[in-house]
């Protein structure tokens, strides 16, 4: 090689995107010459592209690209000077040559943060664009003409090796949640508990994952959406998918036949999200359920009824709820001519009908699934009715159903249950309604399932509100009876009727979020009653002391973590976080024995003896 101290040759035909490749220093020799001082970055292994290996070059993310320069360097052939696009080796800071330890040169040319930042970008964009696509279900050729790009974009990149920086997200269909809408919450999830309790439900918990098989095949098509968990050491698990499967196999593995329980908890599916509409892959469900053997329609009367009195109190509009039995669909499948083996996929089918026209259903029916046309447009005369108790007695005469032996079940026990639900107030939030499946297999009996309506006016201003996208929320309750589920699990196959409830809370929470920023409420993000304050400086033992009073008798309290705080700060903050009572103390208060207690919203203040403040504190507040 020549001598360290001859430098200008420079490497010519480098391509713009970043590559590293590594060459023995003797196969340099003709190529390029290198700085005498270069500080060497230690590398302990050989390149997987060395020359013992494929003549490739590596991108520094771990991608595999061309380059001609370094193909050049493989020949042997010098490089030369008069090149158009050249980088000396010397000067140029973007090309480095790199020595490790066995005598392995590694050149590497890399992308500017700038460059990198605006491929970044540039495959974002790509990406929503294809995402946006896949929704509006565009043609298949469109559709891989952009996922091209994005491939494109993503290739000059080159894979991910760690270096690149680190992007901070939630992954997706998961969210964080701030401490207002964390108010918002808790003020949902009380109002559901608390209704849970006034019915005399008592609750329980169980793991986060479950064996696998203890999930398997009880979710019909939607077995799809379960989380697989690694193998860790002998046991396949996945995800609970729902809260009311772990409830069956805890009432199987305890012999458990008699419960009234709730369960609020975290569950996943491995959905594809629409966080707008309340549709996550974490979230929460509430369930409450009612497990034993009763007399018919009584325990189903009562879930109807937490329905109605938890979306009531949450004042979220106007509601629906649709009831309607697995009996009566199955005798209907029957005397529509659908074979036994398909009952679940049509019933899969006609569970689309809330979002999806019945002509779409009827060709998934006939096309897809293989189903005469025929019995498809005879199921499309029953599922298009929907009332109550007059649609009851006009199914009981109906010549076809009248005779099949489920269906006439599930017909008198709808109407037992309207005659229960009549009694609890609740009809005129009610619909039979025949287009109502829910594709859930275990479900043996009476199918739920409560949903929002929007008035003219509610429709016309979301359309002309184009300032943000508004929520749409489907179903918002859903439930039923699975009479068979616990015998799943039982050695035995013996079974233990049950039926419940399943309060969207998600979705719920969407609703009252958005209602909240229109409003443009102020919310409260704690509880505390009053902010201890000093009007003086040199007072902070004598805070600490009356603030240590309050907390021991119970009181929401807090002071400013500052030793001589201004007043006016003081009063700021309480303003700020709505805390509604400041008891400010001065020398003059602890000469008389009392503490200035002040009114945050009308500024009223009022002299309270030390022994009396507790008293004060707790009648001013109440309210709040």
């Amino acid at each position: 090689m020549s001598s360290d101290s001859d430098f200008g040759q420079t490497l010519a035909g480098c391509p713009l995107s970043p590559v590293t490749a590594s060459y023995r220093r003797s196969e340099l020799e003709d190529t390029v010459r290198v700085a005498p001082k270069t500080n060497w970055v230690t590398q302990p292994e050989l390149c997987h592209c060395s020359p013992t290996y494929p003549r490739r070059a590596e991108s520094r993310s771990g991608g595999v690209t061309d380059c001609a320069a370094l193909r050049t360097m493989n020949r042997g052939s010098r490089t030369s000077l008069g090149t158009t696009r050249t980088h000396s080796l010397h000067r140029e800071p973007e090309l480095q040559l790199l020595q490790n330890e066995t005598g392995v040169i590694t050149c590497q040319l890399s992308f500017s943060m700038a460059e990198r930042a605006e491929l970044e970008q540039a495959a974002a964009l790509q990406g929503e664009k294809v995402r946006k696509l896949k929704q509006e279900k565009a043609s298949a050729e469109e559709i891989a003409e952009e996922v091209a790009k994005l491939l494109e974009l993503k290739a000059k990149l080159g894979p991910d090796d760690g270096k690149h920086k680190f992007v901070l997200k939630t992954p997706k269909g998961t969210r964080d949640y701030n401490p207002k809408q964390m108010a918002i919450r808790e003020k949902v999830f009380n109002t559901i508990i608390n209704c849970f309790k006034r019915h005399g439900a008592e609750t329980i918990d169980t793991p986060v994952f479950e064996l696998k098989e203890t999930l398997t095949g009880k979710y019909g098509e939607d077995s799809k959406l379960i989380y697989d968990l690694k193998d860790q050491g002998g046991e396949l698990l996945s995800l609970r998918y729902d809260l009311t499967v772990p409830f069956a196999r805890y009432l199987a593995m305890n012999k458990i036949t008699n419960i009234k329980r709730y369960h609020i908890a975290k569950v996943y599916r491995r959905d594809n999200p629409a966080m707008t509409r309340g549709r996550y892959r974490e979230f929460y469900q509430c369930d409450f359920d009612i497990a034993g053997q009763y007399d018919a329609m009584i325990p189903d009367a009562e879930c109807l009824k937490i329905v109605h009195e938890i979306l009531s109190e949450l004042e979220l509009g106007e509601f629906l709820i649709k009831v309607n039995d697995r009996r009566i669909l199955d005798g209907m499948f029957a005397v529509c001519g659908v074979p036994d083996i398909q009952f679940r996929t049509i019933c899969s089918s006609v569970d689309k009908l809330d979002k999806t026209p019945w002509d779409e259903v009827k060709n998934e029916m006939v096309g897809e699934k293989g189903l005469a046309s025929e019995a498809a447009d005879l199921i499309g005369e029953y599922v298009q009715n929907n009332g109550g108790l007059d649609l009851i007695e006009k199914l009981l005469k109906d010549a076809k159903l009248s005779k099949n032996k489920l269906a006439l079940e599930g017909l008198n026990d709808m109407k037992t249950l309207f005659q229960y639900l009549e009694l609890f107030g609740v009809t005129d939030k009610i619909s039979f309604d025949l287009s109502l499946a829910r594709g859930l297999d275990y479900y043996t009996g009476v199918i739920y399932e409560a949903i929002l309506l929007q008035n003219q006016g509610e429709q016309e201003q979301r359309q002309n509100d184009h300032t943000e996208e508004s929520v749409n929320v489907g179903s918002v309750a859903g439930g039923g009876r699975y009479d068979g589920l616990v015998g799943m699990f039982d050695p035995k196959g013996r079974k233990v009727p049950c039926v419940g409830v399943s309060i969207g809370i998600e979705r719920i929470f969407s609703i009252m979020e958005q209602k909240a920023e229109a409003s443009e409420e102020k919310i409260r993000t704690t509880d505390t009653q009053v902010l201890v304050a000093a009007a003086q400086k040199k007072l902070l033992e004598e805070r600490m002391k009356l603030i240590s009073e309050l907390w021991n008798a119970g009181v929401k309290a807090e002071l400013l973590y500052k030793k001589n705080p201004k007043l006016l700060n003081q009063l700021q903050y309480c303003e700020e976080s709505g805390i509604p009572l400041v008891a400010i103390i001065g020398e003059q208060e602890l000469k008389d024995g009392v503490v200035k207690l002040r009114d945050v919203s009308t500024r009223e203040e009022v002299d309270v003896s030390r022994q009396n403040l507790v008293e004060e504190i707790q009648r001013r507040t109440r309210r709040f």
